[in-house]
C-alpha cells in the first residue's frame, strides 16, 4: 500500500469512518474501527453492530459505542436502513425484519460479512444492540439467527414478538418458514445473555398502542403489555422460558431516550467480554 493510500485508509476507515454504501446499495453503514486494531489481535475483535430508531440517527449510535470499542477490541457497525425504500412513506419495515422484497435479515449480514472481510475479523459471532425501533429489530433478528449473535442488548422496543410457536409471525414464531425459509428453533436461545433496559419514566403509550387500521397489526398484538416495560416483561418472561440468561435494567427516571440506556448496554457487554455476566 502506498503512503497515500495508507493516509487515506487511515483517514477514513479507522476511528470514526465515512459512511459506505451496502451490498444492496438501497441501504448504507458507517463503523467505529479503533486506530491501534492492526496492533490488537484481530481473532479476538468482536463486531459490535448498533441499530438505530425509527429517528435513524445512525452516526449518534456510532458514537454511543466509540469508546467502548477503543477499549474492548470491536468495530462498531452502524447500519442505516432508510424510511420510505419502497416508496410507500413506510417508516417501520426493517423492524419487522422483512418489507416487500427486502430481508433485513440479510442486508445486515451481507454488511457484516463485508466488514470483516475488509479488516480481516470474524462475523460469526456478533454482539447487537438496539433501542427502540432497533430493539424491534434486534430481538427479532437473534430468534432467526441464534448461530450468530453472542449477546444481545435490547432497549425500549415498542412491540414484541414473543417465542410463542402457537402464534404467527410477527405475534410469534409459527409460521416464520413461511417468511424467512427458517424455522425459529425457540431453545436455541438457552444460555445466551440477553440485556433488556427501559426508561422507568418512559410511559406513554401513544406510539406504541397498534391500532386496527395499521399495517402491522394482527389480532392480539396489543395484548402483550399497555408500556414498554409491560411490554419488555413479556419478552423477558418468554426468553427466560427457553432458557435465555436475562437480566432486565430499569433506568430510574428516564424516558424514552437512547443515551442513558447505552450506559447500562455497555456495562452489559463489558460483563460479557469480560467472562463476568451470569
Amino acid at each position: 500500500m502506498t503512503d497515500q493510500r495508507q493516509r487515506l485508509f487511515a483517514h477514513y476507515q479507522l476511528g470514526e469512518t465515512t459512511i459506505f454504501s451496502a451490498p444492496d446499495n438501497r441501504f448504507s453503514y458507517c463503523l467505529y474501527v479503533p486506530r491501534q486494531l492492526e496492533q490488537e489481535n484481530l481473532a479476538g475483535t468482536r463486531l459490535l453492530v448498533a441499530i438505530h430508531g425509527t429517528g435513524r440517527m445512525q452516526t449518534q449510535y456510532r458514537e454511543l459505542f466509540a469508546e467502548f470499542a477503543e477499549y474492548h477490541n470491536c468495530i462498531v457497525v452502524a447500519p442505516l436502513f432508510p424510511a420510505n425504500v419502497l416508496g410507500d412513506g413506510n417508516l417501520s419495515g426493517y423492524k419487522y425484519l422483512l418489507e416487500g422484497d427486502i430481508r433485513y435479515d440479510q442486508v445486515l449480514l451481507e454488511i457484516t460479512r463485508t466488514v470483516a472481510a475488509t479488516y480481516g475479523v470474524s462475523d460469526k459471532k456478533m454482539m447487537l444492540f438496539g433501542f427502540s425501533g432497533g430493539a424491534h429489530f434486534v430481538h427479532r433478528f437473534l430468534m432467526l439467527h441464534p448461530h450468530r449473535v453472542s449477546a444481545a442488548s435490547i432497549g425500549a422496543p415498542g412491540v414484541v414478538t414473543l417465542l410463542d410457536p402457537a402464534k404467527e409471525w410477527w405475534l410469534g414464531i409459527a409460521d416464520t418458514e413461511q417468511h424467512f425459509d427458517i424455522q425459529v428453533d425457540p431453545n436455541a436461545v438457552s444460555g445466551m445473555p440477553i440485556h433488556l433496559a427501559v426508561g422507568g419514566a418512559d410511559t406513554e403509550t401513544w406510539e406504541i398502542t397498534v391500532e386496527a387500521d395499521d399495517a402491522y397489526y394482527m389480532p392480539g398484538i396489543n395484548d402483550s403489555g399497555d408500556t414498554r416495560l409491560e411490554r419488555l416483561q413479556s419478552l423477558k418472561a418468554s426468553l427466560e422460558h427457553y432458557g435465555a440468561k436475562v437480566r432486565l435494567d430499569i433506568v430510574e427516571g428516564e424516558t424514552h431516550n437512547v443515551a442513558p440506556i447505552a450506559q447500562f448496554s455497555k456495562a452489559f457487554f463489558r460483563d460479557v467480554i469480560l467472562g463476568r455476566y451470569s
